[in-house]
């Protein structure tokens, strides 16, 4: 998918290959699919000069789904597609922050959700503990160092040796054609990821903890924002 390969990708032309209702479906896109924990990207699509609003993007056996807020009964042709950017971006921000997140806490995560006022992770931490201060100090330390953030594609089969690798319990890594990419956050982050991220963790702006939940014996929330 061509988010995979370049998250500032704003615009793209592709066949509609099919039509579901309030689904307008192509082959490739660079709006993201829901998936992840992250948001499907909005935005608008135009099509013989007609103009769809993107309410949501999913993933569909063909290839993306845009759902969009009318129901469409006869449509083909070319499409030109629009991110809405304000909206991809912060939720980019976000995703990049929670992978910060997993290098202060270098412990197994078993859920998250990625929003645009906030987004939260949770972590397998047992009886671990931390400082919330000092949390906010690590991640924002890790933002102004200006971490470069780059991608990796490694097979299924070097994934398996190296499971220590995958830090979510409860999502698999995404696999493309038989290969899974990874994001590196320069030295302190390496993990499996088909999410969309910054180019540097100086884009991120200023990470703000907002609350820590105990979701169970050995489950516990994060929650944050970015100002």
């Amino acid at each position: 998918m061509i988010y995979l390969k370049d998250s500032y990708i704003k615009k793209f032309e592709e066949k509609i290959v099919l039509i579901e209702e309030d689904k307008i479906i192509t082959q490739d896109s660079s709006f993201y699919a829901q998936s992840g924990g992250q948001p499907g990207d909005k935005g608008i699509l135009e099509i013989n000069d007609q103009k769809f609003n993107v309410i949501n993007t999913i993933k569909h056996e063909l290839g993306i789904a845009h759902v969009v807020d009318t129901e469409i009964s006869d449509l083909s042709g070319d499409i030109k597609g629009h991110i809405d950017w304000d909206h991809r971006y912060r939720l980019m921000k976000m995703h990049t922050t929670m992978h910060l997140l997993c290098a202060a806490l270098p412990y197994y995560v078993t859920g998250g959700s990625i929003g645009i006022e906030k987004s939260r992770l949770d972590f397998d931490l047992g009886e671990e503990t931390f400082e919330f201060e000092t949390l906010n100090k690590i991640i924002n330390e890790f933002i102004q160092q200006s971490h470069s953030i780059t991608y990796q594609w490694i097979t299924n089969e070097e994934l398996d040796q190296k499971p220590e690798l995958v830090r979510t319990l409860s999502v698999k890594p995404p696999r493309t054609n038989d290969k899974i990419r990874l994001v590196k956050i320069g030295d302190i982050d390496l993990q499996p990821c088909g999410g969309t991220h910054v180019a540097n963790t100086s884009e991120i702006g200023e990470f703000k903890f907002i609350k820590y939940e105990s979701k169970g014996k050995m489950n516990k929330r994060v929650q944050f924002t970015l100002i």
